[in-house]
């Protein structure tokens, strides 16, 4: 596998949003009133039939263990869930009894959206956020504010947590796990939507560490036992107006999974939440300290929000995300 990176990010941030038609793209549907699923596809392209409920492109999905690995790093605020809509929830919900010869559908009702289950408990995965920041890539000369890594250093366009062992697993295995399913990879999609060679040998081994079917129960889909205790994040979810403690919920309970089960340890979910929640109201004594990723992120919306049509130069970078003590990138000089 060789890639061509430098100057890209395709897969660390939402470029949607730099293509002129991008808004009528996302919202085209077909014939039968289901949205296109990706921009950059062909015209027979429509949504799954589980569809997320966010709107997140290249959404990188983490293990148990590295969702404790977070926490343990102070780390709780660059991690974000995933739920989806359960199969056909735009169709006639199908008949529970038996003698029809259709299973019933397969999801929970919380929020006014049928979410996603398995024994009726809603399934999420966790992943990484991406707060806006001004970018400029595939050579642009003028930078725009997109959704991105959190970890992306929007000056040089590089991971801060490369060479770490937080390094998701994922993103080290992209694009082999994309191209091992028969999908498209964000590499190409970039060169078919602006031009240059990025993907430059496709070769890839067996798909080792993709988790698929029921192995990835507990290990990187998690399964919330109480659905009742997402009422009202399932909603902001769907509005992309999370907040930690929103977050924590689903959070604590993937780093109380069981790979391979749905059990839950009411010892980890606790602990979990006090390392999620520290600074606010809990009965669990705190363990960790913010890092510098959580008050970054809150500066990068403020600041968005504030900006209007203004983009500040990507060096901004420096007083908001390295002052605060993230890690340095080497620049792609030092790569050659």
């Amino acid at each position: 596998m060789e890639v061509n990176c430098e100057g890209c990010a395709g897969c660390c941030l939402d470029w949607r949003g730099l293509l002129a038609d991008e808004a009528d793209a996302r919202d085209a549907v077909d014939g039968d009133g289901h949205r296109r699923r990706d921009p950059f596809e062909g015209e027979d392209s429509v949504e799954p039939s589980r569809e997320p409920l966010d709107d997140d492109p290249t959404f990188v999905p983490l293990t148990r263990d590295e969702v404790r690995a977070f926490l343990e790093a102070g780390m709780a605020d660059a991690l974000t869930p995933r739920f989806w809509h359960a199969r056909d929830e735009r169709e006639e919900p199908r008949s529970s009894d038996s003698s029809s010869g259709e299973a019933p559908r397969e999801g929970v009702e919380i929020d006014g959206h049928t979410i996603a289950a398995i024994a009726g408990r809603p399934v999420f995965f966790i992943g990484l956020r991406k707060p806006p920041k001004p970018v400029a890539p595939f050579d642009r000369d003028e930078p725009a504010w997109l959704p991105t890594c959190v970890f992306l250093d929007p000056t040089t366009l590089q991971c801060r947590i490369h060479e770490d062992d937080l390094f998701p697993a994922e993103c080290g295995a992209y694009p082999e796990h994309t191209l091992a399913l028969g999908q498209e990879t964000e590499c190409e999609r970039v060169e078919s939507a602006v031009g240059g060679d990025r993907l430059l040998a496709a070769d890839h081994d067996d798909p080792d560490g993709l988790l698929l079917g029921s192995q990835a129960i507990g290990a990187k889909l998690f399964c919330h036992p109480r659905p009742a205790a997402l009422e009202g994040i399932v909603e902001r979810a769907a509005a992309d107006d999370l907040t930690r403690r929103d977050r924590a919920e689903p959070i604590a309970v993937a780093a109380a999974s069981s790979p391979g089960t749905l059990a839950i340890s009411e010892y980890h979910y606790e602990q979990a939440t006090a390392q999620l929640l520290e600074g606010e109201d809990t009965d669990v004594e705190a363990t960790t300290t913010e890092s510098w990723v959580g008050p970054a992120s809150r500066d990068w919306y403020e600041r968005c929000r504030e900006a209007g049509e203004a983009v500040p130069s990507p060096a901004v970078a420096d007083a908001i995300e390295g002052e605060r003590g993230a890690p340095e990138t080497p620049g792609w000089d030092a790569r050659e």
